[in-house]
């Protein structure tokens, strides 16, 4: 395998390659666009949602909605044409609401659409439909019902219940046991663009922008769900203002807006609200994870019990696995988990950003920081003692791992050694208090493919059916390729989200990165073969029968790799062999590290809080972290990934709840006044390095994503902290200051 070594340095672009379109206002996302038609001819489509939890609609009476003004057409379970009974393609099997039937699964279940001229015209109309109802009784009270929770129907990407060691006498064997419940709630994903959808069609051709983290899986689903061939849907997605999994696989929306532009032989664009956020799209469920972590006096763990209840819905079962690193983050002789879920009459749970590791570490951590101190070892101390050398889940080796690094680092960094028994640091009126915890996140990869077109002038192309979220894909494209064909990156032209692009794999489980790079790493150098073979084979060009493994892209100019002086312009080969292009197409896939090791990141994450004694409001003063993540290809877009992360966990620690009336089923904070997220002034210094240590049994370019990871380990900090400054403890998310009060 290739060794970073034998690569071209890399390359660090000054800002992201779309920084000033979006500093200027001029880049677009989906909402924005009209498409190829006259800006008159668009229609707008607004959903009207149930508002009971559970029955049958026994009536539509929509004769108002049609009178009223601009409307264009009212779509009903009883008037709705028949589509195949399909389920949509992967990342998430699921079961839409696609009017196909009268009964109610959830309070803001999508059951019916209205279609006008203007958005505020769809709006109204919508208000004037008179809905008849036979309510039947609704499953909700999630914690008042743990008793009723059964085995997942799908156990997805892992068993409902695992074991290693015999767990009985491991747990007899320890000298300190903690056995403690914690709870994580549902959590909404709020990103700044809310869904968009707008469809249109040409004869039998459907094309459709969309806001999605999937556009392969995207233009698959909604072939499947409207019965059409696959080469009859196009999917475009300029760019993503943030998804985090809930753009991740198609909703009802996207086909209810093409059913729309079908039936009015018009565009329509369907924008949801943000209320409309909370259920048909997904969110994150909640978890009850009882754990129990049983250890010797020396600290080392006997056994690690951790058995996980979810909310599912009773529509489809999604499995959260907050489990998952209570099985591969520490060594212990024994290690059990489970998996179970309460049906609810609630909208579809989804992937949210780093699902499963982001509430498991959230819980497990706290679990560790409890034993640490029955123990009276350092908590950092409590890790190393248990530090898996393998994977202990499958006993394999780790393709890379420098966890020991990151808690060195980032301790000698904050000032770890300083810190001070509960409850005994107070600054004016607020309690001082230091924590930390362990983030861990897999590291994916999936077969990709891209494109290379080197122009006559010199310049390049780069493209592949990816999409960029604001993550930075497109200036990952952009340097990989200008990286690989010795130009400047202001050389290259990238572009992702079109699913008429070679195909990427879904902008989940931190994987774009690591699996379309190295696809585009294969087609730049196929495009350097090619214009080798012609440079060698050109009688006029210095290059003329010097061996291939000689020549080398550096500086836009073609030249012999042993004396640099000897060469020419690219644009000077290809304008001499007729002007035309060279292209190449690569790909990329998974290799041996699939089957034979494990592939994780790894970080240790420190927060300082302080607690006002007497209202009991936590502030984050700081959070420092070190990320042991393989190679970081793009400092600016790569620390702000991990920025964002921790930024988010500060939510989860302290203000992320969607609420459920348990008599309506309704989610009363569905909006960003009442969903509380972190803003500006909730956070303070975050501190972020990473170690860059290249993980080439991983992928030629030794570099792991790192989307998600950033969003595991801080929230545990952060409780951890705040049990330090008040030597309270709080088991249930989000600490709030009701809770601190009452512990």
């Amino acid at each position: 395998m290739q060794t970073t070594e034998q690569l071209p340095p890399a390359i660090q672009p000054d800002h992201r390659y779309e920084a000033l379109l979006k500093v200027t206002g001029k880049l677009k996302y989906v909402a924005e666009f009209t498409g190829p038609f006259a800006k008159k001819d668009l229609l707008y489509a607004f959903v009207v949602q149930a508002t009971i939890p559970s029955g049958t609609i026994l009536s539509m009476d929509t004769h108002a909605t049609e009178r009223a003004p601009g409307v264009a057409a009212v779509l009903t379970p009883f008037n709705a044409p028949k589509l195949p009974a399909v389920t949509p393609q992967p990342p998430a099997t699921r079961r839409l609401s696609l009017l196909q039937d009268k009964q109610v699964f959830y309070n803001g279940e999508p059951i019916a659409l209205v279609v006008a001229t203007t958005l505020d015209q769809a709006r109204y109309a919508a208000s004037l439909l008179k809905i008849r109802y036979a309510p039947t009784p609704a499953k909700l009270n999630f914690l008042d019902r743990l008793a009723e929770a059964r085995p997942p129907k799908r156990g997805g990407k892992a068993a409902a219940e695992q074991s290693r060691g015999e767990l009985s006498p491991s747990l007899a064997q320890a000298t300190v046991t903690v056995d403690e419940t914690y709870i994580t709630p549902i959590q909404t994903h709020n990103p700044m663009e809310p869904h968009a959808t707008i469809a249109w069609w040409n004869d039998d051709k459907l094309t459709v922008y969309d806001t999605t983290q999937y556009i392969t899986g995207d233009k698959q689903s909604i072939a499947k769900a409207l019965n059409l061939p696959l080469d009859s849907v196009h999917v475009i997605c300029p760019f993503v203002g943030g998804g985090f999994g809930s753009k991740g696989s198609m909703w009802s929306h996207v086909p209810l807006a093409a059913m729309a532009s079908k039936l009015t032989q018009k565009p329509v664009k369907l924008v949801l609200d943000r209320p409309q956020m909370f259920g048909p799209v997904g969110a994150r469920p909640s978890t009850v994870n009882h754990i129990v972590l049983s250890a010797s006096a020396d600290g080392k763990l006997q056994a690690i019990q951790h058995d996980e209840i979810d909310h599912a819905s009773v529509m489809e079962d999604f499995a959260e696995h907050a489990t998952n690193p209570s099985r591969i983050l520490y060594q212990s002789a024994a290690n059990r988990t489970s998996l179970s879920m309460v049906d609810m009459n609630l909208g579809v749970a989804t992937f949210m950003r780093a699902p499963g590791e982001s509430p498991g570490t959230a819980v497990l951590e706290i679990a560790m920081d409890e034993l640490a101190e029955k123990l009276h070892i350092d908590p950092v101390q409590l890790r190393l003692i248990n530090h898996a050398d393998r994977d202990p889940s499958e006993d394999k080796p780790w393709s890379s791992k420098h966890l020991k690094e990151c808690y060195t680092q980032a301790a000698d960094r904050f000032g770890w050694s300083k810190r001070q028994a509960p409850g005994t640091r107070l600054e004016g009126n607020d309690y001082i208090g230091v924590g930390m915890a362990t983030a861990t996140y897999p590291a994916n990869r999936s077969a990709a493919a891209a494109i290379v077109r080197v122009n006559p002038d010199g310049t390049a192309y780069v493209a592949s059916g990816t999409q960029d979220l604001g993550t930075g894909m497109v200036t990952l494209l952009a340097q990989t390729a200008a990286r690989f064909l010795g130009l400047d990156i202001h050389q290259i032209t990238a572009k992702c989200g079109d699913s008429t692009f070679p195909k990427a794999p879904v902008s989940g489980g931190s994987q774009s990165a690591a699996s379309v790079c190295p696809a585009v790493e294969d087609a730049a150098k196929q495009a350097q073969l090619k214009l080798t073979q012609l440079a060698i084979n050109d009688a006029q060009s210095p290059l003329h029968g010097i061996s291939s493994t000689d020549i080398a892209l550096r500086g836009g100019k073609i030249v012999q790799r042993s004396n640099p002086s000897v060469g020419e312009p690219l644009a000077a080969l290809l304008t001499r062999n007729g002007n035309q292009p060279i292209e190449a197409t690569g790909s990329a896939e998974p290799g041996e590290d699939k089957t034979s090791m494990s592939t994780h990141s790894f970080g240790a994450v420190f927060a300082e809080v302080a607690v006002d004694k007497d209202t009991h409001m936590v502030k984050v003063r700081r959070v420092v972290a070190t990320y042991d993540i393989g190679t970081l290809m793009n400092e600016k877009t790569g620390i702000n990934q991990m920025h964002g992360g921790i930024v988010w966990s500060v939510g989860t620690a302290l203000h992320e709840d969607t609420v459920v009336d348990n008599t309506t089923g309704r989610i009363v904070n569905s909006n960003l006044a009442e969903y509380h997220v972190p803003i500006n002034a909730d956070i303070g210094t975050v501190d972020v390095t990473v170690l860059n240590i290249p993980d080439t049994k991983f992928n030629t370019l030794g570099a792991r994503g790192i989307g998600e990871i950033g969003n595991t380990g801080t929230a545990a900090a952060i409780a951890n902290a705040i049990y330090n400054a008040t030597g309270k403890r709080v088991r249930s998310y989000p600490i709030t200051p009701d809770k601190l009060m009452s512990a």
